[in-house]
């Protein structure tokens, strides 16, 4: 079987198919998997690590209002068409699938003129609008939550939930606090793949208010590389033990030994964090498409697995007496993970690469 995997720009859109691309290749050794991304998104650098073949197209996004970066993108995406249709003419998949960013747009199309079979995933719980487009054109449509099923047409829908790798889900819950007393409380601290700005500037606000617990706390922080010299020059001042890096590859072993995380609430790290069990400090993006951040981290507020705090609220001292809360009353904190485990999907990937055998079964009659 030979797969292509479209989509990028985030870990959000790129971890999901590593997830799928590993459940494929489970059930087969020899599938041929080729992800396809852009040279400006971070699978540039997370697809090769991973073990897999990247190939890249000429595609923008179209965000926003109309202006000047509209027009361009307009006048590339025929481009990234071109492209994905002499990409999959030479690779000739078997199925294309979309798993979010604006590269996924061309090939999924492509795959759609060529009558190649396609799946379009979709992790939030409103989709965006370049998978809404899509939805009419694919074959079938997984989705990570049941009220986007109302936005697709509906004999395509198929409910999978958001696809995780499998180490986040291999944890051993008891030998992880067994192992963790005695030690400090680690705190892992991240703003997506890029890192977020309001996040880094919050947590050097918040250090010197941590300096009654230093001795019991160790940081690791994933600043994004806009921020890191910064960033790392004002741990570098304090006393405060801490691991920072614009970008962490080995990201679930960090989920693994955190007894709390503060970031956003994308929905990957949604699943990330409820496929691990870890409760969460969740920041959303104010400027999601259609507030989704938001919706996603009131959804794990409301079942008792994160504590919310709106960017525009988010300060040095809300977070940092927040954290210290969190810390002295480890009751509150172990509910939180019993909940978010709750709330966790182990099976998504599973379920998306099943839709997909299934519809080539379906094709091939």
């Amino acid at each position: 079987m030979k797969v292509v995997i479209a989509g990028g720009g985030t870990g959000g859109h790129i971890y999901p198919g590593i997830s799928v691309a590993r459940e494929f290749l489970k059930r087969d050794s020899g599938a041929g998997i080729l992800f396809v991304g852009t040279e400006r998104g971070v699978e540039r650098y997370i697809i090769p690590k991973e073990g897999f073949n990247l190939k890249s197209i000429t595609v923008r996004g179209l965000k926003g209002r109309f202006s000047l970066s509209t027009v361009i993108s307009i006048f590339i995406l025929p481009i990234g068409i071109v492209q994905s249709l002499l990409l999959l003419r030479n690779y000739r998949p078997d199925i294309v699938i979309g798993v979010g960013g604006y590269v996924a747009g061309p090939m999924v199309f492509a795959s759609f003129l060529l009558g190649i079979p396609s799946v379009i995933q979709e992790q939030n719980l409103f989709p965006g609008i370049t998978n809404r487009i899509l939805g009419r054109f694919v074959d079938k449509i997984a989705i990570s939550f049941q009220g986007s099923a109302g936005y697709f047409p509906k004999g395509k829908i198929c409910f999978t939930g958001n696809p995780v790798r499998s180490e986040f889900y291999n944890v051993d819950y008891g030998k992880d606090i067994e192992k963790k007393k005695g030690s400090k409380f680690m705190l892992l601290v991240f703003g997506g793949s890029r890192g977020a700005h309001k996040i880094n500037l919050s947590m050097v606000e918040a250090l010197d208010l941590f300096s009654d617990v230093k001795d019991e706390i160790h940081i690791i922080h994933q600043t994004g590389e806009e921020d890191f010299s910064f960033v790392k020059g004002e741990y570098s001042k304090r006393d405060i033990p801490a691991e920072v890096r614009p970008f962490i590859f080995d990201m679930a072993d960090n989920y693994r030994n955190a007894d709390l995380i503060i970031c956003r609430a994308g929905a990957t790290t949604i699943a990330e964090l409820t496929a691990c069990g870890k409760g969460a400090v969740l920041v959303p993006f104010p400027y999601a498409a259609n507030n989704h951040q938001e919706i996603n981290a009131r959804h794990m507020e409301e079942r008792g697995a994160a504590v919310v705090i709106k960017d525009s609220d988010l300060t040095g001292k809300r977070l940092s007496k927040t954290v210290i809360f969190l810390m002295k009353n480890k009751e509150k904190l172990e509910e939180m993970e019993t909940e978010s485990k709750r709330l966790g999907n182990p099976d998504a990937g599973t379920r998306v690469v099943d839709m997909c055998c299934k519809l080539l079964s379906q094709t091939k009659v």
